[in-house]
């Protein structure tokens, strides 16, 4: 086999589109987001082109976000091992879809405002996942800002499946650190996890360090939360803001299906470099461990799609 020429790229293909002042490159291998501009801003705290992707950047989550608990899990009496992907804590974690091979479906750089383009990628059963299904992403560029929607089509199994979607963009802190973020969180209940990040209670985030209701500055609190029961404004949309010292912020909205959020400091990735850089929000539309706990879990019959949209925006404050 002949070597390949030019630099190595662990991420695969780059698909590229621009519009409005923004450009977009998401990636072949998992079909998510590897850097998002908006005029000179890294909206995003991404990856080069010359990396693997590392701490789930830009990544699409399913058939489930976040973890499994030993990745063992019971569905219509059956009993279904998946590959603890988290070793060190004995999880499943994020899903399998986040490192197979995603293909360009279509592509529109129109003239005007607005460039989109969609990705897919089957998911084939494998030990531990005895459903088929097919996955799709399309990213639209607008006057906006971004908008992510994800589609998912169970097709062929045992019966109707579980399924969760979720993505893990990490907010660019141009170029400073989390703490000096404020951040705004529209959210009335918060979890509390074991050390192994699975869920052990939910409850109000009255009076608790999560609450973020009204925004506030991160400054050195270490956040690894999953937030729930959103403020919603009237097309189901809930907004989650953060908001840097210079007057720049990044709003990032969820549709109704995303039904949980987890927002997560980075104070335990694996490039001590890479920490507390940008602030990960991660619209979900389950809980963790939803395998396993059931909560937010979407039953999903063959043959019939499901969607859920998310998207970012630039503000001035």
């Amino acid at each position: 086999m002949a070597a390949m020429s030019g630099p190595f790229v662990p991420s695969g293909q780059q698909f590229r589109i621009a519009g409005s002042g923004q450009e977009l490159v998401a990636v072949e291998v998992g079909g998510g987001i590897r850097s998002y501009r908006s005029g000179d801003l890294n909206v995003l705290d991404g990856y080069p082109e010359t990396a693997i992707c590392s701490g789930g950047r830009g990544q699409l989550l399913a058939p489930w976000p976040n973890r499994v608990g030993d990745g063992c899990w019971e569905w219509e009496g059956a009993t279904y091992q998946l590959a603890l992907s988290e070793p060190e804590h004995s999880n499943a974690i994020h899903g399998l879809v986040r490192w197979l091979p995603w293909s360009l479906l279509e592509q529109d750089e129109g003239a005007g405002d607005r460039s989109t383009m969609r990705l897919g990628c089957r998911l084939y059963p494998q030990p531990g996942w005895p459903w088929l299904l097919d996955l799709s992403v399309k990213y639209d560029l607008g006057v906006e800002g971004l908008t992510a929607t994800t589609s998912v089509t169970n097709s062929g199994g045992p019966g109707p499946c579980p399924i969760g979607l979720g993505w893990h963009p990490y907010i660019a802190a141009f170029g400073a650190a989390v703490d000096e973020l404020d951040l705004r969180v529209p959210a009335a209940v918060s979890y509390v996890s074991d050390e192994r990040g699975l869920p052990v209670s939910k409850g109000p985030v009255d009076g608790t360090d999560d609450d973020f209701r009204v925004a506030q500055r991160i400054g050195r609190a270490k956040l690894d939360v999953a937030f729930t029961e959103f403020e919603r404004d009237s097309t189901g949309r809930a907004m989650v803001e953060v908001r840097h010292p210079s007057g720049q912020g990044t709003r990032l909205w969820m549709d109704d299906n995303f039904t949980h959020l987890m927002v997560y400091t980075g104070d335990t990735l694996a490039e001590p470099d890479r920490r507390r850089r940008g602030l990960a929000v991660e619209p979900m539309t389950c809980a963790p461990d939803m395998l396993r706990n059931r909560d937010g879990m979407v039953l999903l019959p063959e043959g019939i799609p499901f969607e859920a949209a998310w998207g970012l925006e630039i503000f001035k404050i």
